[in-house]
């Protein structure tokens, strides 16, 4: 089976408060809450963390184009794929409406999915609409909780049965540990026709992975002496019974992808440049902390002479600042050029990945450079930097100090240039943290 994000998302019908649920979830812990403003409408996707739990939330608010009798529409159609795509669902109603013909509705849809649900009664401002808020308990979706989504009351409890519910066994994937790799982009970038390229070759030395609900591909690639997953999020089959809106299925699947994979190869066209959309994947590749490259497709189509390339790099690394130390790699797979290059940089940029510095070589190297270089004082008050480590696993130095807050975001990045000067970090976004030495 393959590998399931912790992904939940926020459902229901228009108005009940699920927009203001989302900004009251990802502002629980704010330090560590990203929030990325949608492809090309008003989405939002955030990253969240409670008890030592992180997920993803979706709100699919912002997916609905109407005003009115939109539920045969937009509401059915966010719903269905939500529940496809999700590890959990929070049905969102509002308590001073009590049930409605719509919240029928999207209770029916998510009881026969059997998905996991939280049922989540909006709007309970005093002890009186606690006990409205009893009414819900007819859906048969268990336990309902009362919340004000505007306050903040009820969303602790809320978000203890949140991590409670989502799934602890990730999945098949990681029996075998291996890289895996993920192809994202925008449609029609040729991210299919990548991944065709590579696999065609030699189709009986790979192996596909059936999906379950999803329609993520998930191949085993043994060629030319490497061994990974390729994670095709261009592979959509589609449902009969289900008529995606097919930008809210592109950004749901490419959710899944980032947060399933070591490292991200980011397709873009080379007609278009760098996008929005573009950016947005960039932002959440990096907010979680996965590899990356970035690869330019439809070179073939480019009228070009010596400078063209690297003026068109250039371009993308002001666009794409200030994570710039990202491998950018111009290819055609329609005449098959330098596609072989992509596998060899996206391998490099995985042992950047997982490369773990000792704690006596980070401490010999930061602490005398710090010395020399100290962080400039704030308010009269000086930083000591005491010990240096690398979290396991990640590209997450702690640096611990006396006085952390004092620290300057100039600074931090100093020391990340620093780093990636000493060691090669290349395509691996570095987050350098200052902690209180205890």
């Amino acid at each position: 089976m393959p590998l399931m994000a912790n992904i939940v998302a926020i459902v229901g019908k228009p108005n009940v408060g699920k927009s203001t649920l989302f900004n009251r979830i990802t502002e629980t812990r704010q330090a560590i809450v990203d929030e990325i403003s949608g492809v090309t409408r008003d989405r939002h996707y955030g990253k969240a963390e409670w008890g030592g739990v992180e997920f993803s939330l979706i709100d699919t608010g912002g997916y609905i184009k109407g005003s009115e009798d939109i539920f045969e529409g937009e509401i059915r159609k966010q719903v269905q794929i939500a529940i496809n795509e999700c590890s959990l669902l929070l049905f969102v109603v509002d308590v001073t409406d009590g049930i409605t013909p719509f919240d029928k509705e999207v209770a029916e849809l998510i009881r026969k999915s059997k998905k996991k649900v939280i049922v989540v009664a909006n709007k309970v401002d005093n002890n009186e609409r606690i006990g409205n808020s009893a009414e819900f308990y007819q859906f048969g979706l268990g336990d309902v909780f009362p919340v004000s989504a505007v306050s903040g009351s009820g969303t602790g409890d809320l978000m203890d049965a949140i991590i409670a519910q989502l799934p602890k066994d990730e999945g098949a994937l990681n029996d075998v540990d291996i890289p895996k790799i993920a192809i994202v982009g925008r449609p029609n970038v040729g991210k299919s026709s990548f991944v065709n390229a590579l696999l065609d070759e030699e189709r009986n030395i790979v192996t596909a992975v059936a999906g379950t609900t999803r329609d993520t591909i998930h191949t085993r690639f043994t060629k030319f002496g490497y061994d990974f997953w390729l994670i095709d999020t261009a592979g959509m089959r589609r449902k009969a019974k289900v008529h995606e809106d097919l930008e809210f299925y592109s950004v749901m699947r490419t959710i899944n992808a980032i947060e399933n994979c070591d490292v991200c190869v980011l397709m873009l066209d080379a007609e278009l440049g760098v996008e929005a959309q573009d950016l947005s994947i960039l932002s959440m590749v990096e907010k979680n902390r996965k590899g990356l490259i970035i690869v330019v497709n439809k070179w073939d189509l480019i009228e070009k002479d010596t400078k063209t390339a690297k003026a068109f790099e250039d371009k993308i690394r002001e666009r794409i600042a200030p994570f710039k130390d990202i491998p950018i790699i111009f290819i055609s797979v329609l005449e098959k050029q330098r596609l072989l290059k992509v596998i060899e940089e996206t391998m490099k940029v995985y042992a950047n990945k997982v490369r773990h510095i000792p704690t006596r070589q980070l401490n010999d190297f930061f602490l005398p450079l710090i010395e020399n270089y100290s962080p400039p004082p704030v308010k009269g008050k000086f930083v000591k930097v005491k010990y240096v480590t690398q979290l396991k696993g990640e590209a997450l130095f702690l640096f611990y100090c006396n006085m952390p807050q004092y620290v300057t975001e100039s600074y931090k990045r100093f020391l990340e240039n620093k780093l990636r000067e000493q060691w090669d970090f290349t395509g691996v976004p570095v987050v350098i943290s200052m902690r209180k030495k205890s």
